[in-house]
């Protein structure tokens, strides 16, 4: 269904912040001290002007069914569970099916995938790729969110008859390359090894009518620009472009400027920080305190993830876990993509009750009812903390988000709250205190050491990489599609609303 720009639209969206202590939103102190700089109201500096368009957009729905979609397309999203549209989704979809250009941002778990992914397939509808002539594009910064995004749009374009692929490196080409030259709809891409398959002539965009970006603004702090400008100079310059990113910043300002034509702009839920059922705290712990309170953490009843900043600080502490009968798992750059692909999955399947990772996993993965989130170091800045949070308390559900903050940290670990616009709970704990418990339901572990099957290496010839051939091992089969992911329509139906993603970024 090709479908030509109808309206053009002006800039709009919060840009306020609720300020509180520990959870977002107005609620009275308790005595903690909160962290000094916490802002409101004001654009964070590192933030651009966005773009002023002429006209209004379209005014947003709500259910799905005021959409000009494919029936089928309906029907899918009936069968998956998913009955109320996301804000984002609200907001955007009329008009990225009127064909605009869109410019949104929302944190991830916030159904950015599907904004984007139906309207994608709902112009793709009736439509078949010539041999390496995608479509569509949709450009992602890592492996993991490339295969969610494919993960979550695979039975919305199956009811459609389209085609996905993924291509992403890291993984072996040669299934990559077939799907190309069988011909596929919709190409879900990283920047590096769509550009390699570019160069051996295994794929072409001459024909691809919708760009996407998805985290637009980690491609960027990535280094990813050069690339990715690139190939959006391969693409006609008459096609749809759709940028989606958890952040605005001055980093995406060339992208936006030079790519996206007169785009409905967007914005829900600033930052992760934002969510008003997320609390966070600040734990002030001395260093010789510092992994007995991590350990006396991860021991808790329930699912945890731990964020340190090197693969060997990651591999240390989750050998040191499984010593005294804690659960736990590594995930990091160092591990092959079988490895974490298996790392998740048992952590999905509560086989393994405590991931540990670096930065790898703040983008990209789900996982229903992970209700904590600890910064065992802090991260560099306040993007890396806010896509640490934003894996926990997505899609309504609650978390919380706990940083272990040395003496010498203090100051530098304030300037970050202030700068992610968080006020958050402060206070001094010890390992075995009561207020540690409260907080993070912390106790002593059992000391039973754990021998977990360590992550089995796949074949080359087991990986999968076409899209709709996927059966995610890291994920199951159970999708509701919404952010980048899916969940179980029981719970959905329970709930009274929408299914809860499974997966972001």
């Amino acid at each position: 269904m090709n479908r030509t720009p109808r309206h053009t639209a002006t800039a709009s969206g919060s840009r306020s912040r609720r300020q509180g202590t520990g959870r977002q939103g107005p609620r009275p102190a308790t005595g903690r001290r909160t962290a000094p700089g916490a802002r409101s109201a004001a654009p964070r500096r590192q933030e651009f002007a966005l773009p002023v368009t002429l006209t209004e957009p379209l005014p947003a729905v709500e259910t799905f069914a005021e959409l000009d979609m494919p029936e089928r397309l309906l029907a899918a999203l009936r069968t998956e569970g998913v009955t109320v549209p996301f804000p984002i989704q609200a907001a955007t979809l009329p008009n990225a099916l009127a064909g605009r250009h869109v410019l949104g941002r929302g944190r991830t778990g916030s159904g950015k995938t599907l904004a984007f992914g139906l309207p994608l397939l709902a112009r793709l509808d009736g439509q078949r790729a010539q041999s390496r002539q995608p479509l569509a594009l949709v450009l992602v910064p890592t492996r993991e969110l490339a295969q969610q995004v494919t993960d979550a749009l695979t039975p919305y374009a199956r009811a459609l008859r389209l085609r996905l692929a993924t291509v992403v490196g890291g993984m072996p080409a040669g299934r990559q390359v077939r799907a190309l030259r069988d011909g596929a709809e919709v190409v879900v891409a990283t920047p590096g090894r769509l550009r390699d398959l570019i160069e051996r002539r295994a794929c072409r965009l001459d024909q691809v009518a919708v760009t996407v970006l998805d985290e637009a603004d980690q491609m960027a702090d990535m280094g990813f620009t050069p690339q990715v400008t690139a190939l959006l100079d391969q693409v006609p310059a008459s096609g749809q472009r759709l940028l989606f990113s958890a952040t605005l910043d001055r980093n995406i300002d060339l992208l936006v400027r030079r790519y996206l034509h007169d785009p409905v702009v967007h914005s829900v839920d600033p930052s992760a920080g934002a969510v008003t059922t997320m609390e966070h705290h600040l734990l002030h712990v001395r260093d010789a305190d510092k992994d007995t309170a991590a350990t006396e953490i991860a021991a808790r009843d329930g699912r945890s993830l731990l964020f340190l900043d090197t693969k060997h600080a990651v591999d240390r502490l989750t050998k040191h876990l499984l010593s005294v009968g804690v659960r736990a798992s590594a995930l990091h750059g160092g591990k092959s993509q079988s490895q974490r692909n298996r790392t998740l999955a048992q952590f999905k399947d509560g086989h393994v009750t405590v991931l540990v990772a670096t930065n790898v996993a703040a983008r990209g993965i789900h996982v229903t009812g992970l209700d904590l989130v600890v910064n065992v170091d802090p991260p560099a800045d306040h993007k890396d903390y806010l896509h640490r949070g934003g894996r926990t308390a997505r899609a309504g559900e609650s978390g919380t988000v706990v940083t272990l903050v040395l003496p010498h940290q203090r100051r530098a670990v304030d300037r970050l709250m202030g700068d992610a616009g968080i006020a958050p709970s402060t206070v001094q704990v010890r390992p075995g205190e009561a207020e540690l418990h409260r907080i993070t339901g912390a106790r002593t572990p059992s000391g039973v050491p754990v021998v977990l099957a360590a992550p089995v290496e796949e074949r080359p010839g087991n990986t999968r990489a076409v899209g709709r051939d996927h059966r995610s091992r890291a994920t199951g089969r159970g999708r509701s599609g919404q952010g980048a992911g899916r969940g179980g329509r029981g719970r959905a139906a329970a709930r009274g609303r929408q299914a809860a993603p499974k997966n972001d970024a």
